[in-house]
Order: C-alpha cells, then sequence, then structure tokens
C-alpha cells in the first residue's frame, strides 16, 4: 500500500489528472470511429425504407435481397475511407473546416467507389438505394462530428481535456501565442508557463506567464509541468540545431511540438507551407480585400438585402409604429458613418434613444469616464422602452436592408465607423475601410458590445484581410444564433 503525504500528494494528483486526461484524448478517435459506425447503419436502414416505400422509385424489387453485401461492403469502404483521409487523426478535432472536409471528400470516394465497383463486377445495385444512402449519410455523419465537436468544446470549457502547453521563445512573443490560445478556448489549450531564452531573469512575463526555466532545461521544465505540448515560438533557440535536439528530448517524454511562425491573424486559406531543402517555408496570399469588392458578393448583397426587406416587411411595420406611439418622435435616426474609402453615408436605424440623447451625450462621457472609441454603456438612461425591445433582438438596425440595396453597406462587414473614430485611426485600423462595414460581422457574433475597443478592431482587421464568401455565409448562419441569445446587445 502507498501512502502519498503533503506535496507529494499535490504531485500525486496532478499525474492521475494527466493520465486520465491523455487516456480521454486517446480514446476521441474511437468515439468518432463509434458515432460514424453508427451514423452508417442508421444511414442503411433509412435508405433501404426509404427505397421500398418512396413512390419515387420502383417497388417491384426488394432492396433488402441485396443488403447482405451491399450493407457489409458500405460499412467497410465508408469507415476504411474516412480513416485514409485522416478523419480520425488527432490533429483535426476541436476546431477547423478540416474535419469536415476529410469527411465529406471521403463519402464522395465512397460513393465512387461503391459505385464504379457494382459496375464492373457487374452487381445489380438498387440505385434508390445507393442514391439514398449517399443522400442521407453524407449529412448525417457532418452532424454527427458537429455534435462530438460541440461535446469537446464543453469539455474545455468546463476545463476537462485541456492540453496542457509550454511556450518556449522570447517572452513578448511568448505573451502574443498565449493571449490567441487565451482566445481560442475551442482549441482546448491550456498555457501553464513559458521557456526562455537563457539570460532571462524574470520570473513572470509581461502578461503574468510564469517562467519554468530557460531553453537549455526545456526537457526537465516540460517534465515538471506535466505538459502535452510544446510551442516553439520566436527567439527560442539560437540556432535551428539547438531546435532540432531539444524536439529529439521532447520525443521521449511523448511531448507533442508545435512551431508557432511570428503571424498571427492570417486565415489557414491564405496559408501554404512548401518544404524546401529540408526547411518548410510558408507563404502567405495577399489579402482579400479586393475581392470582397467584386460583382459576386454585391448580387449576393441586393438579392439577400430585398429578400429579407421582403420577409420582415410585417416586422418593420410593427417596429415603426411602436416608435412613433411611444414619444410622436421621428421613426428613423440617421448617422452619419463612414464606409468604403472613407466615404461618409447616412446609416439608418429605428430610434431608440429618446428625441434629445446627442444633447445628452457630453454629460454621460463625463460620467462613465470615457476616454475614446465605441461609447457603450449597459444601463444608458437614454434608452427608451420600445428601444430596449428593438436593441435586444437586433430589430433596430433591420433598417440597413436599404443601406445594402443602395450599395453603402453589405450584409456581411466590419462595424461602420463614426467619423470621430476614424480621424483617430492609424495605418493598421484604416485597412478596415478596403470594403463596404456590413451589418453584421465577426464583432456581431463574437460579443457584440461585450467587446473591448481591441478586439472589435482586430476582428474587423481579420475579416477585411481574410474574406471569403463561405466565412460570409458561415457569419451571416451564426448571427442568428447571437440575436436569438442577445448576447452582447445593449
Amino acid at each position: 500500500m502507498t501512502v502519498v503525504l503533503g506535496a507529494d500528494q499535490d504531485q500525486h494528483r496532478a499525474t492521475l489528472s494527466a493520465g486520465m486526461r491523455h487516456r480521454a484524448l486517446v480514446y476521441l478517435p474511437l468515439s468518432a470511429l463509434l458515432v460514424d459506425v453508427m451514423l452508417i447503419g442508421v444511414t442503411a436502414v433509412l435508405a433501404v425504407a426509404g427505397r421500398n416505400s418512396l413512390a419515387l422509385f420502383d417497388r417491384g424489387a426488394d432492396v433488402t435481397d441485396t443488403l447482405g453485401v451491399v450493407g457489409p461492403a458500405l460499412f467497410v469502404v465508408w469507415i476504411v475511407t474516412i480513416g485514409a483521409v485522416g478523419g480520425y487523426s488527432r490533429s483535426v478535432f476541436g476546431a477547423g473546416p478540416d474535419e469536415y472536409k476529410r469527411v465529406f471528400n471521403a463519402s464522395l470516394f465512397t460513393a465512387g467507389i461503391i459505385g464504379i465497383g457494382c459496375y464492373l463486377a457487374k452487381f445489380q445495385l438498387s440505385r434508390g438505394f445507393f442514391l439514398l444512402a449517399i443522400g442521407i449519410g453524407i449529412p448525417l455523419l457532418l452532424l454527427g462530428r458537429f455534435g462530438l465537436r460541440r461535446l469537446l468544446h464543453q469539455a474545455y470549457r468546463a476545463g476537462l481535456l485541456r492540453h496542457r502547453v509550454i511556450i518556449a521563445g522570447r517572452p513578448s512573443h511568448v505573451d502574443e501565442i498565449a493571449a490567441v490560445l487565451k482566445r481560442e478556448t475551442s482549441l482546448g489549450y491550456q498555457v501553464v508557463g513559458a521557456v526562455t531564452p537563457a539570460g532571462h531573469v524574470s520570473g513572470t512575463t509581461a502578461s503574468g506567464i510564469e517562467v519554468l526555466g530557460d531553453s537549455d532545461e526545456l526537457a526537465a521544465s516540460v517534465k515538471r509541468a506535466e505538459a502535452d505540448i510544446v510551442f516553439f515560438a520566436s527567439g527560442a533557440f539560437r540556432t535551428s540545431d539547438e531546435m532540432r535536439r531539444a524536439a529529439w528530448d521532447l520525443e521521449q517524454h511523448k511531448t507533442q511540438v508545435v512551431v508557432a511562425p511570428s503571424v498571427t491573424d492570417v486565415a489557414r486559406e491564405r496559408v501554404t507551407v512548401r518544404p524546401v531543402g529540408g526547411l518548410p517555408l510558408m507563404h502567405l496570399d495577399t489579402a482579400r480585400s479586393a475581392k470582397a469588392s467584386r460583382w459576386a458578393k454585391r448580387t449576393f448583397d441586393l438579392l439577400g438585402a430585398s429578400t429579407l426587406i421582403v420577409l420582415f416587411s410585417p416586422l418593420l411595420l410593427l417596429a415603426a409604429l411602436r416608435v412613433k406611439a411611444f414619444d410622436r418622435g421621428p421613426v428613423l435616426f440617421r448617422q452619419t458613418r463612414t464606409g468604403r474609402d472613407g466615404h461618409e453615408f447616412a446609416c439608418f436605424k429605428f430610434r431608440t434613444m429618446v428625441v434629445d440623447a446627442e444633447a445628452r451625450l457630453a454629460a454621460l462621457h463625463a460620467e462613465a469616464g470615457f476616454d475614446g472609441g465605441l461609447f457603450k454603456m449597459r444601463d444608458d438612461p437614454r434608452i427608451t422602452k420600445p428601444g430596449r425591445w428593438l436593441r435586444r433582438f437586433s430589430i433596430d438596425e433591420l433598417p440597413q436592408l436599404f443601406n445594402v440595396v443602395r450599395g453603402e453597406m453589405s450584409l456581411v462587414g466590419p462595424r461602420p465607423p463614426l467619423p470621430s473614430e476614424v480621424a483617430t485611426y492609424d495605418d493598421a485600423m484604416r485597412r478596415r475601410l478596403r470594403v463596404l462595414p456590413g451589418m453584421t460581422g465577426l464583432w456581431q457574433i463574437s460579443g457584440r458590445s461585450d467587446l473591448s475597443w481591441e478586439e472589435a478592431i482586430r476582428l474587423d482587421i481579420y475579416y477585411v484581410d481574410n474574406w471569403s464568401m463561405v466565412q460570409d455565409l458561415s457569419i451571416l448562419a451564426r448571427t442568428l444564433g447571437a440575436v436569438v441569445s442577445s448576447r452582447g446587445a445593449y
């Protein structure tokens, strides 16, 4: 019997926790495999039922006669193909679209293999069953991965299954990477310390991360901290040979190594890694702000805004009547905002404040100690009773659909700034003006008024530099959840 006392008891608990965490992460691919097997089984049952009952297909033949051959083949080929393209690799779980892409591509490969195989073998495969199996199976598998990811993110937020991370590098770069990892909670990274170059004597970095030792003590620091992953940041080692030897030492502890370059806020679609002579070169595509101004996005905005105006016309009428009935003041609030390339325009909103709201602004600035940026108050006394309802569900912003139709705004883009804000912009902030401002954007789905001024600016610049139509569609879909939850709306 082993008795553990004092400080050794804490170390013992940490070791047990690390072991449980490691086993749980090891079982993650197995969990995904079991979910896929179950969903493929459900797909086969639904495809058979649909083939035998839907009027679209010939009911002369019973597909269950051939299911004994096609069923096992479908299971094996589908699962093996997902595994072959890396769908069960631990690195794809948790964040990013790579997991979904691999499952989707593997499903198309499976369809091709089954279809071509049955044709070459002259096997009488029911076309109805085949179409239903692929048409049902792909969405089910993607939904299964989505559900598994949501559970994983909930575990991360609860402090479970997190990777313990040590960052090796210059203190300033350590803080930059730690800030990103702290912000992106879906990655499940918990920074437990830093390792700095020899000669750095401070016990913590500027942001308060504990320095566990210098680069020469990296392996020992990893062992003491029970770390799973080490990030190699800029300045961690003097030469590439030192870095290679450090990676060799970490192999003995089965610690994962991640190299973090001095590049942040760049979407993966703009990054291409090409090894040349053993040297991995990272190629960055140019910023995509010009693509966000092309005719395709404008056509999408025009059609989308026009459709939404028609759909929301009863809600627009109801909101206008409530605003007018409250104090007989104007229905719309027109505020000068700055658009693309610095052009100013009148931004439309339903009026949510008292008529003399602008006259009271200076007093509120003094009361709140406002010193620049975007002014927001959680309990602004100027907001009217109908205004609180309009703001809670962002109904006050629906008149901006007419700004979109007029070409002054986009459905998705950076937040439209005030001219007074633009006057304080530096060169980096002015990048926000390269595209049309949007009714919604990354700032809207990431917290709205709960965001700091610096974080809102960062998200807007990220959007401008990494624009894509897929990202626009994703933001629009996630905006609905942000509006319904009313997170950050005041």
